[in-house]
């Protein structure tokens, strides 16, 4: 029976999707100028945004294509037209003549030759310039990109007090300039791979090759190659395929926005993935223990590091199990509440029509319209969205007897804690239901259950071989100078950590 299910329901996906495919057709350049500009054409029409031009020097012709509002067009006229045009050729052949008209342009100007008109249609759609000459069989490519673009700032998501106020944005090569400023070293790796079947997005892996484990880097490479979708919008959309294999709530893909924390996680050995047009890199492997990690932990007193740090954790349970300890306390465990505070609870819960579970698992779900609307609405609005949402309808349900004061500050409490960590609030928020409903059916018996589920998934988890929880199962004694707790610079300068060596 589930067999037949699942067949008609591919049977059905089938009906209404279709494979994607890569358009790896491999087209040489064709001798003469009209043959390859009809064949842009036939790729490209209608684009009223490519331009075509052919011109005509002692005889010898000259195609140029170009995509308008992705180049510089005061720098093509300027240092590429004019020079090529007004150059004096010796020689009517083809070959030597490209050769020529590359040799007059301007050294700052990035140049390459290519024999593929499909690979060459893909570079001049990424802002490059293509010229070809009549009787040669190949085209060059002049990098005289300029498009669009948001300019440095400083990241919404991963604000520091004393960190550098820069962070990643949509432009590619700026992304690995801001590392290139920070890693000024010739070990600084990066290769550039093409993702998408139709969007060909570059996505350039980034490592330091003498730190590097080369296991780690090829099945990165490997994994990257393998990636089949269509389009490629972000990064999200390679995390899964660079993840662990194994179902878990946590990912071994690490994210971010900062040049300076991408800088931190590449001296480790650790391997970082910039796609073209986002601004959040990924890395890795990537730990448990790092989720409570910060620049800042590492710019302060390490005795001030070292109590955020159990600040956070201490968050990321509270925000996960408050809600189903307390679902749990009331509905089987009221004699672990103190004397003092029973009659008030009970008083407060024996006004509300509903069971304590289905109380917080109502209260959790309208907290989280709350969230989804002060974020999807224009900045202005969402902080009045929020605003209204805590205070005006929290205070009106506990009035009207539909929600409990104390479900209410439990709940509350909860989300607070929930933001402390915003990379694993997925997972809070998840683990925070389930953890409600296992409490409102089976008590403690049930909440730890889950418990050592969660604990004995993290422990399978092992992203590239390095243990997710390592160190601190199994334990890495040497390492834990920064895990929970941190040494001074002054030790850790001494020698860095070797994240490949965190496996033996």
């Amino acid at each position: 029976m589930v067999i037949n299910v699942k067949n008609w329901y591919r049977k059905k996906v089938d009906e209404i999707t279709a494979p994607t495919k890569s358009d790896d057709e491999k087209t040489p350049v064709k001798p003469t100028v009209a043959e390859n500009l009809e064949y842009l054409k036939s790729k490209l029409t209608p684009s009223f945004d490519v331009k075509y031009r052919k011109s005509e020097v002692d005889g010898i012709k000259f195609g140029f294509v170009m995509l308008d509002g992705m180049c510089d067009n005061e720098l093509i006229t300027e240092q590429l037209i004019i020079p090529i045009m007004r150059g004096i050729y010796e020689t009517a052949d083809g070959e030597k003549v490209l050769e020529a008209a590359a040799d007059l342009i301007s050294g700052s100007i990035d140049k390459s030759i290519q024999y593929e008109l499909n690979a060459s249609i893909r570079e001049m759609l990424s802002g490059s310039l293509l010229m070809f000459v009549e009787g040669s069989e190949r085209a060059v490519l002049f990098g005289v990109q300029k498009f669009p673009k948001r300019s440095i700032s400083e990241p919404d998501s991963e604000t520091q007090e004393r960190g550098s106020k820069e962070g990643f944005s949509e432009s590619f090569k700026d992304n690995v300039a801001l590392l290139r400023r920070k890693i000024r070293t010739p070990v600084l790796k990066t290769e550039i791979l093409e993702v998408g079947a139709t969007s060909k997005t570059r996505v350039c892996i980034v490592y330091l090759s003498d730190r590097v484990n080369e296991k780690t880097l090829e099945s990165v490479k490997k994994k990257i190659k393998n990636a089949s979708f269509d389009v490629c919008l972000g990064s999200g959309y390679l995390e899964p395929f660079l993840g662990t294999e194994k179902a878990s709530f946590f990912s071994g893909v690490g994210s971010t926005e900062r040049p300076d924390v991408l800088t931190a996680k590449l001296s480790e050995g650790k391997i970082g993935i910039i796609t073209d047009g986002t601004p959040y890199a990924l890395f890795v492997p990537h730990l448990f223990t790092e989720y409570f990690h910060s620049l800042d932990d590492y710019l302060k007193k390490p005795y001030y590091a070292v109590s955020i740090r159990l600040l956070k954790i201490a968050a990321f349970f509270v925000g996960i199990f408050l809600p189903g300890i307390y679902v749990a306390i009331c509905t089987f465990h009221q004699e672990v509440i103190p004397e003092t505070m029973i009659f008030d609870i009970c008083l407060q819960e024996s006004f509300v029509p509903l069971p304590v579970m289905i109380e917080a698992l109502i209260m959790h779900t309208v907290f989280e319209i709350v969230k989804e609307a002060g974020l999807r609405m224009p900045k202005s609005i969402g902080n009045a969205v929020s605003i209204v949402g805590a205070l005006v309808i929290g205070d009106a349900a506990v009035s009207a007897g539909l929600v409990a004061a104390p479900m209410l500050i439990i709940i509350g409490l909860t989300s607070i804690s929930s933001f402390v960590i915003p990379s694993l609030y997925d997972v809070s928020s998840l683990l925070r239901v389930i953890l409600i409903i296992v409490g409102g059916i089976s008590g403690f018996y049930g909440i730890m259950l889950v418990f050592a589920t969660v604990i004995i998934n993290m422990a399978a988890v092992a992203p590239y071989g390095i243990p997710f929880t390592s160190p601190l199962s199994p334990t890495k004694t040497g390492a834990w100078r920064d895990s929970v707790f941190r040494a001074d610079w002054r030790t850790l300068g001494k020698k860095r950590l070797q994240t490949d060596r965190l496996d033996k």
